[in-house]
């Protein structure tokens, strides 16, 4: 699977002229382009979808936000699972292992804005 922030993927979606027949084209805007630093994610699932929560949790602080929210079928969910898997490969192949994080000691829980 190809990484999605390639400079090749990225030229093909800014150009919609230039993709091969049969080729995805794949728009994106300006703000979304700019992309929501997270550093904490909840999963979730029932028997038909996946709801994956990204949030951002300020140091020292007792509450984080959710940025984003996504909703997805399960078969969907096992090919972001394994391009994930693909592309930490590929980081880990040329920058070396990564360090995983550790879990939060805090119980969590949702509230309403």
């Amino acid at each position: 699977m190809n990484d999605p922030s390639s400079p090749a993927e990225e030229k093909g979606a800014s150009n919609p002229g230039s993709a091969a027949p049969g080729q995805l084209q794949i728009e994106i805007d300006e703000a979304t382009a700019q992309g929501a630093y997270v550093n904490f994610m909840i999963v979730g699932h029932t028997d038909t979808e996946f709801t994956l929560d990204f949030i951002y949790v300020q140091p020292h602080q007792p509450k984080g936000k959710v940025r984003f929210r996504v909703i997805t079928a399960p078969s969907h969910a096992k090919r972001m699972l394994a391009a994930l898997e693909e592309n930490v490969r590929k980081h880990e192949a040329s920058h070396g292992p990564i360090k995983a994080g550790s879990e939060p000691e805090k119980k969590i829980g949702f509230s309403q804005s």
